[in-house]
């Protein structure tokens, strides 16, 4: 059996720890997911995080929100004016550190989380009105470390079609992660690349015709170099056609 199809233990995958039931929030409740506790659970190891928690704000806590100070945006608690931004970005480079050296295979986020929100976070402006426009900053920094990891928010994941096409990224990124791992060759590639050929395409087709040619080509790249090409765009592809943009 190819080295990359051999494991068969249970992706790691980084999840917002509330979404599991634990009660992290800033009121002490917890945002308990049914389809990632009960369906996909049972299929992966989750790390849990609570970003805010693992800062040491505590639960329960003064609610934090994104605010647009003179140009710049800033992590501040609109009751006291604590800007928590500093910490965060400090706590966010080094938890993210961690967690790629778990091998994670995936991710999903609090949707509208002023620390873990993927897109469409509101930024409070000075008139006192907020614009669906931003990050959270342990989110933008998990994504610029780990810029090929799955990510999704458990709001998209309501979509069937956003389900599927997630959990197929998870695998294929373990896959890659095992071809990628340890020694490996260009035959070992090649294989790879021949088996998911059928997968790529129906993602789109242009896309899997580059990355044909890339595998072709492959002897006239630093192993490095071909290494992150060809793990950049294969999930690039498999994020196409099954509405998974990633801004």
């Amino acid at each position: 059996m190819s080295r990359w199809l051999a494991d068969e233990t249970p992706p790691r995958v980084g999840v917002s720890a509330c979404l599991l039931g634990r009660e992290v929030r800033h009121d002490g409740g917890h945002k308990r997911d049914s389809f990632l506790v009960d369906v996909l659970g049972p299929h992966v190891e989750w790390v849990p995080v609570c970003p805010e928690v693992e800062l040491g704000m505590g639960v329960p806590r003064p609610p934090i929100r994104i605010e647009e100070r003179a140009g710049e945006l800033r992590l501040l608690e609109p009751r006291s004016g604590a800007d928590q931004t500093r910490a965060m970005t400090r706590f966010a480079a080094r938890r993210v550190r961690e967690l790629e050296r778990l091998g994670l295979c995936g991710y999903v986020l609090k949707k509208d989380s002023p620390s873990c929100g993927l897109e469409r976070v509101p930024v409070w402006r000075a008139n006192g009105r907020a614009t669906r426009t931003g990050r959270g900053l342990f989110a933008a920094a998990l994504l610029e470390r780990m810029p090929a990891l799955p990510v999704e928010e458990e709001g998209r994941l309501a979509d069937p079609a956003v389900r599927v096409s997630f959990v197929a990224r998870i695998f294929a990124y373990r896959r890659l992660r095992a071809l990628f791992g340890g020694r490996w060759t260009l035959g070992e590639l090649a294989e790879f690349h021949s088996a998911h050929e059928p997968l790529l395409l129906a993602h789109d087709e242009a896309e899997a015709g580059a990355l044909g040619r890339l595998v072709a080509r492959a002897r006239t790249y630093a192993r490095a170099e071909l290494r992150a090409r060809y793990i950049a765009r294969f999930m690039n592809t498999l994020a196409r056609g099954l509405h998974c943009s990633r801004p």
